[in-house]
């Protein structure tokens, strides 16, 4: 549904660049690792605060009701690549041997939802206003990310500053794997390894 709207506003109102791309595939296959990271941070914000009874009555390791959401993140994940690979077909996208660095780019993407999957829900159990304010953060969040304009729309000089979104160089460097029509952006990818790795 996003991959519709998206597509409706930014290639037929409005002119985006997509690389010579069909510009369904182009978002789609940047909306992939961004719905994993929205759905996997998004929902687990609350899941110490949802489970309370839970908790409460049972001893086991906290960490376990967060990282169940990561878990649903990555699955929802592996069902929307075969849709992904059928747009691919359908467009005439062939497959690239830089499909292979998806594996680097989600494993960094798995690092970052964790890391903040586990912030997250730790400070909704004393800021219960976190999963309130979630909804609002990834929109924002998403808007300054690569998802639904490519990363050379983003003006030179703001670009070292922007690539410290660590969802930034995963989003690019996906969407590069994917379709190979760029080579991969190892600094930004660099980056947001880093700043996930700092982070969980």
């Amino acid at each position: 549904a996003l991959m519709l709207i998206y597509t409706l506003i930014f290639s037929v109102f409005t002119r985006v660049p997509s690389n010579d791309v069909a510009y369904p595939v182009f978002v789609f296959s940047a909306l992939l690792p961004w719905t994993f990271f929205s759905a996997g941070v998004g929902n687990s914000a609350g899941s110490l605060t949802n489970h309370r009874e839970l908790i409460s009555k049972v001893f086991f390791p906290r960490e376990i009701l967060p990282l169940t959401y990561v878990i649903a993140a990555i699955f929802d994940f592996l069902v929307a690549t075969v849709i992904l690979a059928g747009m691919m077909f359908y467009y005439g996208v062939a497959l690239q041997a830089g499909l292979l660095w998806t594996i680097p780019v989600m494993i960094t993407a798995a690092m970052l939802v964790t890391g903040l999957s586990l912030l997250f829900s730790a400070m909704q159990v004393r800021l219960r206003d976190v999963s309130l304010a979630m909804p609002l953060l990834m929109q924002i969040w998403m808007f300054a990310s690569p998802v639904v304009y490519p990363l050379e729309a983003v003006p030179e000089r703001y670009r070292q500053l922007y690539l410290l979104n660590p969802m930034a160089g995963i989003v690019e460097n996906f969407r590069r794997a994917v379709l190979g029509h760029l080579p991969i952006d190892v600094p930004s990818l660099a980056t947001s390894a880093a700043v996930s790795i700092t982070l969980l």
